[in-house]
């Protein structure tokens, strides 16, 4: 019974599959789309929503430090990722990498954990889109009530020049510090934020339509998000003052990740939310040119441009604002508002670019999670309801609206923080089991031609799972609660319905 957890899929099977390209998927990407397609999925609600979030609570301004490790991390994961999708060029993501390597039961837990990456992330990403959809839609003087633009239960106070903020302890103390007696301020609970559930409903419906974003549409994307942070990081610069910057590390309140250097480690893990989406790139591998060359460079490509824009947005905007004001659902909104009325112009370009660029994402990972579950489900660790296609639409439109459905959920009732938390713990483990495959793939099969060699293994692969490890730690002891129910939900579908269907299994019983 132990043996057979830890059954793989034939490496000469998936290879002769990839080979022989059955799925009818045209070799088109070259290296420049997948390092646009990196982009794409990358640069998101990390730049425009936790950037600020993660200065605001854990690391201030040092939140740049907390970029530059969470980024050194990602190297290393892209990396083993880089030489697992020019091996094994077949769409799956660390799901197949792991069936192919590690065994069945690692696979469905890592298949399992790749929920919280694409699920959780199209809620955490939805309520970013809701910050700034609701401030844009302000500008024009539309305004939705405040009740139903939060989470569930958020305690929101409103302040002079800054409007709705939800209350911290963080924005308690910087209010009290000031004068300001928070108690006297208007109040207000949260009832439900139904601008990110509309956002997600939409494009559950789009999805189940059949809606395809073509490798051009992706780049036009791209270049307009990247254009606009580039204008705001340049006209920014103009605004910063370095006193904003002054500590540029906060003194630790006495709480271990409420800054200091533990609230940067903190902020490198709940901030690895901006970096995933990089994966997303493996998943086409069967779709590159030459997977050899061009997935190396989508992968690293991505994290690069990615890490550089990131690094300059969190200088610019703890430079233009007090970290202690970011703490908002649109932080990049925050700064551009602290710039004056002269520059209001640039107020809607950068709204507009965040609505935009939110909007791919959640259309990137609302398509990512149907895809996993429909790879579980083919390979009978799942019901087969969730293989199942829509004969007109062609499309596996059973799991993309319980996808659709639960991110709804997700997002009008639990906060950002809370989401994206969940959201970097299940990445993090997920990377760091792709980086251990590495090592034991090398070990047991070391015949497989490898078109694109990590280097340095076997150090790279475990000082990348090390650091990802160690992000991990820092996070939350209630964002580890969760990971451990989570798992636990996992570990009973797992021995009560998938080891008895399957499909490996019964094949290797014949």
């Amino acid at each position: 019974m132990s043996k057979d957890l830890f059954l793989t899929k034939s490496l000469t099977d998936l290879l002769q599959e990839a080979k022989e390209n059955k799925t009818g998927l045209k070799k088109t990407l070259t290296g420049l789309n997948l390092t646009t397609l990196g982009i794409g999925a990358i640069i998101g609600a990390g730049i425009f929503v936790l950037t600020g979030q993660a200065a605001a609570q854990y690391a201030g301004p040092a939140i740049v430090i907390s970029f530059i490790i969470s980024g050194i991390a990602c190297a290393f994961a892209g990396l083993c990722y880089a030489e697992f999708a020019s091996m094994i060029p077949i769409s799956g993501s660390a799901y197949t990498y792991s069936y192919a390597t590690l065994g069945e039961f690692l696979a469905w837990i890592i298949g399992w954990d790749l929920i919280l990456e694409y699920l959780f992330a199209a809620s955490t990403v939805s309520v970013g889109w809701s910050g700034y959809m609701v401030s844009f839609l302000k500008d024009f003087g539309i305004n939705i009530p405040t009740a139903f633009t939060a989470a569930s239960g958020t305690v929101l106070v409103e302040i002079p020049k800054l409007g709705w903020q939800q209350l911290t302890d963080t924005l308690a103390i910087s209010l009290t510090k000031q004068g300001i007696n928070v108690d006297l301020l208007p109040h207000i609970t949260a009832i439900v934020n139904l601008p990110a559930m509309f956002i997600i409903a939409l494009l559950t419906l789009l999805l189940v339509i059949g809606i395809r974003e073509s490798a051009n549409f992706n780049n036009i994307m791209v270049i307009v998000k990247v254009a606009v942070i580039i204008l705001f990081i340049a006209i920014g610069f103009a605004f910063v003052l370095s006193d904003n910057w002054t500590p540029f590390i906060p003194k630790n309140t006495g709480e271990w990740g409420h800054f200091g250097w533990s609230g940067i480690l903190r902020g490198a893990g709940v901030i690895f939310f901006a970096y995933i989406g990089f994966d997303a790139v493996s998943t086409a591998a069967q779709e590159a040119k030459n997977p050899q060359r061009d997935m190396p460079i989508g992968i690293l490509g991505s994290l690069s441009v990615s890490t550089i824009l990131y690094i300059l947005v969190a200088i610019v905007l703890t430079g233009i604002v007090s970290y202690t004001t970011l703490n908002v659902a649109d932080p990049v909104a925050v700064g551009v508002d602290a710039m004056g009325k002269g520059m209001f112009w640039l107020r809607p370009i950068v709204k507009i670019a965040a609505i935009a660029g939110l909007s791919s994402v959640i259309l990137v990972m609302l398509m990512g999670q149907p895809r996993i579950f429909f790879s579980m489900s083919n390979d009978g660790l799942l019901p087969p309801v969730f293989s199942k296609v829509h004969p007109k639409f062609k499309t596996p439109y059973v799991s993309t609206l319980l996808t659709g459905g639960a991110a709804i959920i997700l997002a009008g009732i639990l906060p950002i923080s809370i989401l994206g938390e969940l959201v970097s713990i299940g990445t993090l483990l997920a990377f760091a089991i792709v980086c251990v495959s590495i090592v034991v793939l090398r070990k047991t099969r070391p015949d497989i031609p490898r078109p694109f060699r990590t280097p340095f293994v076997p150090w790279v692969p475990l000082l990348g799972a090390l650091i990802c490890l160690i992000q991990m730690a820092a996070l939350p002891l209630d964002t580890w609660l969760r990971l451990v129910v989570w798992m636990a939900v996992g570990f009973l579908i797992y021995f009560s319905y998938s080891i008895h269907h399957s499909k490996q299994r019964k094949n290797h019983k014949l």
